[in-house]
């Protein structure tokens, strides 16, 4: 080997699906890139308890390398229970992770569970200039009903009112009850 030429190493890293726990929230804030995002990973957590929302992880070493939360959305399940629908959102995989199918796996983890809860429809919303996301939500069975202005804001981690205005298609996907 010459000293232009680098060694190579190649490694295994197991990777693994589970819900948020509470020593994870610090950590989804990956090293202060979300930080901002402190409060809003506190109240999805504290729904998480009550039931009407579920954080997935994909775990490394301890690590949450990616995740995507969940929002299970049931106006009236007596009288309109093909209307139990779950929102899936906050999509991330690190970026030295992406490319290896950890998206795809949070997605079809997080559709096994829609369909294990009796949910019959998944909608997720993706920036209009998100074209790589779009192609794996498309390619996965999910097409566009509809567009959406993507204004929403949120508090974040110092107190401050942040607007966000994203422009994204909404897309849906019918998912099979079990």
């Amino acid at each position: 080997m010459t000293a232009l030429e680098h060694a190579t190493t190649h490694i295994s890293v197991p990777i693994f699906f589970r819900t948020a726990r509470i020593e994870d929230l610090p950590k989804l804030e990956w090293y202060g890139q979300f930080t901002h995002y402190r409060n809003l990973f506190r109240r999805a957590y504290r729904e998480q308890l009550l039931g009407t929302r579920l954080m997935l992880i994909a775990d490394s070493n301890n690590f949450p390398i990616g995740h995507i939360f969940l929002q299970f959305v049931n106006p009236d399940p007596e009288n309109h229970p093909e209307m139990r629908r779950a929102y899936l959102y906050s999509l991330r995989v690190m970026e030295m992770f992406r490319g290896y199918g950890i998206g795809t796996r949070l997605i079809e983890e997080a559709e096994n569970i829609i369909a294990d809860r009796d949910y019959f429809m998944a909608v997720i919303a993706v920036s209009k200039e998100n074209y790589r996301a779009r192609r794996l939500y498309e390619r996965m069975g999910y097409h566009v009903f509809a567009d959406d202005l993507g204004n929403w804001s949120y508090t974040d981690h110092e107190g401050r009112i942040r607007e966000v205005q994203e422009p994204c298609w909404l897309l849906q996907k019918e998912i099979l009850i079990r």
